[in-house]
């Protein structure tokens, strides 16, 4: 392998807020991740988001935040966060945590996880929110790291109908 070749292939990610033009390539990436794990719309995974073509115009709305991770120029993961549908004022949810193969186990969901529930904060969030299923064994051993908690019955109003796992963390 050339010097040139191995330089170009070490290139890190790298996270920053969503743009309308990366509309399309995060929801292609949450549709090949869904894919993948067998999370299918009619289960009320996010793949059924009505919304999944048009995040940045979700995201933009106050309280709204969404990252996209970005490699060699493409988008390779992302994840947000927003307030709780039909729920206290002060609870927000970690949502639509998506990350294609070539970027997993480098630390980025953590990273943005962070990043997310940092905002959530300056934003006058008290308590962070997420719902997510028991196969994904890595990304709810990340939220435990992180100090999201168990708990027994579903917040809010996420639709997520398939969701089993759900977490709670005071920030």
């Amino acid at each position: 392998m050339s010097e040139a070749m191995h330089v170009n292939a070490s290139v890190t990610a790298h996270l920053r807020r969503i743009t309308a033009t990366d509309n399309p390539a995060i929801a292609g990436v949450i549709r090949r991740v869904s894919a993948e794990y067998g999370l299918t719309a009619d289960k009320g995974y996010t793949v059924a988001d009505p919304n999944l073509d048009e995040l940045y115009t979700v995201y933009s709305q106050p309280g709204h935040a969404y990252w996209v991770v970005e490699q060699n120029g493409q988008v390779v993961g992302g994840g947000g966060v927003a307030p709780l549908s039909c729920s206290e004022p002060d609870i927000c949810e970690l949502q639509k945590m998506y990350f294609l193969p070539v970027v997993r186990g480098q630390g980025l969901a953590k990273k943005l996880a962070l990043q997310a529930l940092d905002y959530a904060r300056a934003q006058g969030f008290k308590r962070c929110y997420l719902e997510t299923t028991a196969f994904l064994t890595d990304a709810i051993r990340l939220y435990e790291h992180l100090g999201f908690e168990h708990i027994d019955q579903p917040l809010g109003c996420t639709g997520h109908v398939d969701c089993e796992v759900r977490m709670l963390k005071t920030l």
